[in-house]
């Protein structure tokens, strides 16, 4: 199965196919419901089962294959715009040398690579943390805002006990997305990945284009000083890279150690 997968990525990562696919596993949801809905309605019918059961693992399928297939696609096209990026530096050079001739382009894409995967890193980290922190907001929103109307509905004459539970359990999972929000800080490492993201790319782009001293290396005449120079600045990005990486594992580091020694303090106080 993972062979005839990676095959097909292989062959087939275009956004015409990604397209056609993610098409069809709409369809396969469409037709899940449709059968879902069917089914309650014709519940005599014993092959309708079947057949949700059936929608419903193709639709899985499709899901997971698309899913494979967009991060492949995502990867090669990630690596085509590095080799681009590389390349770019031949094209700045007065005498444009082939690019088999240089051996800096490689140590020039590695790096590009090196950063690119950072960026991708935090790029997630920042997606997830600001998720879970609208998505906990939002739902501490909603389940206060909901407590007051089920208090009024329990006061009402119902037949259904579970009714008079729910003015108990939605205030209490409120609190306990509250707790989890307040114990973790999402939106400060939202706020660091993204800053942590802006900074590697800005010093990608400076890197590419060498618009500062550090990285400037086209206006050499020279070909062994302009060689020396390429290399100096494939360090001096490969550093400043590092640098921007290293400080912000310090800050999250600082800013879990203030946490705990905060929490610490608190717990002092009460007792």
């Amino acid at each position: 199965m993972s062979e005839t997968v990676e095959q097909f990525s292989s062959t087939s990562t275009k956004p015409q196919t990604l397209l056609t696919l993610k098409i069809v596993e709409y369809l396969s949801l469409a037709g899940f419901v449709g059968a879902g809905i069917i089914t309650l309605v014709f519940q005599d019918r014993q092959i309708l089962p079947i057949w949700v059961g059936a929608l419903l693992a193709i639709f899985v399928f499709l899901v997971l294959l698309n899913k494979q297939l967009l991060k492949d696609y995502q990867q090669i096209a990630n690596q085509s715009q590095i080799a681009k990026k590389a390349e770019l530096y031949n094209y700045l050079l007065s005498n444009n040398t082939p690019s088999e001739n240089n051996p800096i382009i490689p140590a020039r894409e590695k790096a590009l690579q090196y950063c690119q995967e950072l960026i991708d890193d935090y790029k997630n980290t920042r997606a997830t943390s600001r998720n879970i922190y609208y998505i906990s907001q939002i739902s501490t929103i909603i389940l206060s805002g909901v407590t007051p109307i089920l208090v009024l509905v329990d006061k009402l004459e119902t037949s259904s006990g579970w009714i008079k539970w729910l003015p108990v359990i939605f205030p209490a999972i409120a609190s306990i997305v509250a707790s989890i929000v307040t114990s973790f800080p999402f939106q400060e490492n939202w706020i660091a990945a993204n800053t942590a993201v802006e900074l590697l790319e800005a010093e990608q782009e400076k890197f590419v284009l060498g618009v500062t001293q550090a990285y400037r290396c086209y206006d050499i005449t020279d070909d062994a000083q302009r060689q020396q120079k390429a290399k100096e600045a494939v360090e001096n990005f490969i550093v400043q890279v590092n640098n921007i990486h290293l400080k912000q594992i310090q800050a999250t580091g600082e800013t879990k150690a203030n946490e705990e020694a905060t929490s610490a303090t608190q717990s002092g106080k009460s007792n």
